[in-house]
């Protein structure tokens, strides 16, 4: 399959460019494997040592968090990232694309922090944990040091992957000195947070020297122009927080902590499986949009032969978590979140789903220059998915949510099918022309 899969794509890239992507692909895979072993070592300790109430606690200030970090990333994670692969050549432009970023998101950053702190005063479900909340908080500075987006743009995806392996060894590391008992939940936010603002100087640092970049003040124009590129981008990804970072979050205003800590458990799992394509769909992408910056049609003919394979991968993992639900549960998170094997089940069939939304979605619109479908149609379904999601929530619970969860990734993925092959038709028509 994989020798097939070469000779196939060899035909559209050029061998060198065919080398570099295999080796980003492989690289990551290689050094994410770590990032994906320590997981699992520290989430079997954390729910054993936590149990579900904790565990589901530091869950809910994480998905009401992550909302900020989405309005600190404003889609620069796609857009700027474009930029970069585009102007990979020139460093002036580089530096100025990078400084204008930086200092955009920095001011995105200091808006989230007086909106935390309004609500963590305001809303006393908050105010009771308000520690909890801005030491999660973290999190948010942290992502804005780590500039993922340039090394994606710049296809060198080495560095994202021994980052994320220092992160994930201290995480580790820290969590079985600091964490001994449910009591010390807090340390968990403040161990993720402290990590996450170290390794993003180490990422600034080496941005700064080993490419070259200078950081300079932009000008008013620089930052309006990333802002204006990175909003339709935004406007997705705040559409997909109400399917994503929702779930978690509505089912802790209707649920009890302990019911979050189940749903949260699962959902966890789906996430590492998720990540194992992750390598894949960051390697193509900058490749893709640099191809697509030239040939509409050269690039629409890879993504065809990606789809294939990507669907056979998914499908594959989606079987395997389906059948040994329970297995996988006790193993990873113990008996105690036995409530946690329908959640999983239910949402098994999401890899296959969401690896071919990040297909037609990420790795062909997006690239093609299309996000404006894109934006279009997930802002719809993101302001009607509460619509399901709220009275779902309330009567049904984590059951519920994980419903929810799968039809609206289901819808979504539909659309996106059904816009790509749109494309392609019209694709065909301009070339005939």
């Amino acid at each position: 399959m994989y020798s097939q899969f070469k000779n196939k794509v060899n035909k559209l890239m050029k061998n060198e460019d065919y080398k570099r992507i295999t080796g980003n692909i492989l690289s990551l895979f290689s050094l994410q494997g770590l990032t994906y072993l320590l997981p699992l070592i520290t989430f079997p300790y954390l729910t054993r040592v936590l149990g579900p109430e904790k565990y589901g606690l530091i869950a809910f200030a994480t998905a009401f968090i992550a909302y900020f970090q989405i309005f600190t990333d404003y889609g620069f994670n796609l857009s700027a990232t474009r930029e970069i692969s585009i102007n990979r050549e020139d460093n002036v432009q580089l530096s100025k694309i990078f400084s204008s970023v930086i200092f955009s998101k920095f001011l995105l950053m200091i808006i989230s922090f007086i909106i935390v702190s309004i609500v963590i005063f305001s809303i006393d479900k908050f105010k009771t944990n308000w520690i909890l909340y801005y030491a999660t908080f973290g999190l948010v500075i942290g992502n804005l040091l780590l500039p993922s987006w340039f090394f994606q743009g710049m296809e060198k995806m080495r560095y994202i992957s021994i980052l994320n392996i220092i992160t994930s060894l201290l995480f580790t590391v820290s969590i079985f000195i600091f964490v001994r008992g449910a009591n010390d939940y807090l340390y968990v936010p403040l161990i993720n947070s402290v990590g996450a603002i170290i390794i993003g100087i180490i990422a600034i640092r080496i941005i700064l020297k080993d490419f070259k970049i200078k950081l300079i003040i932009p000008s008013k124009e620089d930052i309006k122009a990333q802002l204006k590129n990175g909003w339709h981008i935004f406007v997705s990804t705040v559409a997909i927080s109400f399917y994503t970072t929702s779930n978690v979050f509505v089912l802790g205003i209707f649920a009890s902590t302990a019911i979050v800590g189940y749903y949260s458990a699962a959902e966890r799992i789906i996430y590492m499986a998720l990540g194992l394509f992750g390598p894949i769909s960051q390697s193509l992408y900058p490749y893709i949009s640099s191809i697509a910056s030239k040939s509409k049609q050269n690039a629409a003919n890879i993504v065809k032969k990606v789809t294939v394979y990507m669907t056979s991968f998914t499908f594959i993992i989606s079987i395997v978590i389906f059948f040994t639900a329970g297995l996988i549960l006790n193993i990873l998170a113990g008996h105690q979140f036995d409530n946690s094997i329908i959640i999983l089940r239910i949402l098994s069939f999401l890899p296959l789903v969401v690896g071919l939304s990040n297909v037609f979605g990420v790795l062909f619109l997006f690239a093609l220059g299309y996000s404006n479908r894109v934006s279009r149609v997930q802002a719809i379904v993101g302001v009607c998915y509460p619509l399901l999601l709220v009275p779902m929530t309330y009567y049904l619970k984590d059951i519920g949510t994980a419903l929810s969860f799968l039809v609206v990734e289901s819808i979504i993925t539909l659309l996106f099918w059904k816009i790509y092959r749109n494309v392609i038709n019209e694709l065909k028509i301009c070339s005939k022309e």
